[in-house]
């Protein structure tokens, strides 16, 4: 078994090409993206929040895992990178939102999410109480780069390992570590 052989969602050429145009350098990884597609595919129906649309390379395979009465907001803070993905996914049930995302945590007050994929600061690294509570219990929160990056600022590891044991001192949710793609974190509410 090898990973060589993951089916792309439809669009994922085409927004990869127009994020190298831009030089989009966070792209989340193949096999990250062939996950969410899967776990979303488990909450029929679902209702889902994306923290960090970028240029929508992730979203592309959350949209592809999605039923037809799920919904989806996805939150960036650089409309250059969302107006990639909306170009490809004007859908009724995917929402944009172009602003910072933990103003918009902390002030979101509506239905509760079954996933919430952080892939940006906010979300993992501040607000992440916030972020927790808005999960339905058996709710799945994923996040990724938890592994050594290249485009990792100075001394982020020391975030990593903030939030990992973060993590691990709570008794509000079940969590697995995974040394795979680029160091995933699945946690699921209690």
């Amino acid at each position: 078994m090898n990973d060589n052989s993951i089916v792309l969602p439809k669009f994922y050429s085409e927004i990869k090409n127009d994020s190298e145009k831009i030089s989009f350098s966070m792209p989340s990884d193949l096999q990250t993206g062939s996950f969410l597609r899967t776990l979303i595919a488990t909450k029929k129906d679902g209702h889902f929040l994306e923290l960090g649309t970028g240029t929508g390379l992730s979203l592309a395979w959350m949209i592809e895992g999605m039923s037809e009465n799920s919904n989806l907001i996805s939150i960036d803070n650089s409309s250059e990178y969302q107006n990639i993905a909306k170009k490809y996914f004007q859908k009724s049930n995917v929402s944009f939102v172009c602003e910072d995302a933990e103003k918009w945590i902390l002030n979101y007050k509506d239905k509760k999410f079954d996933l919430i994929f952080a892939d940006a600061w906010p979300g993992k690294y501040v607000v992440l109480e916030e972020t927790l509570n808005l999960l339905n219990p058996g709710g799945i929160y994923l996040i990724d780069d938890m592994l050594p990056q290249k485009n990792w600022p100075v001394n982020h590891d020391k975030n990593v390992e903030r939030l990992i044991q973060d993590l691990e001192n709570r008794n509000d949710i079940q969590l697995t570590k995974m040394c795979w793609s680029t160091g995933l974190i699945l946690i699921t509410k209690k």
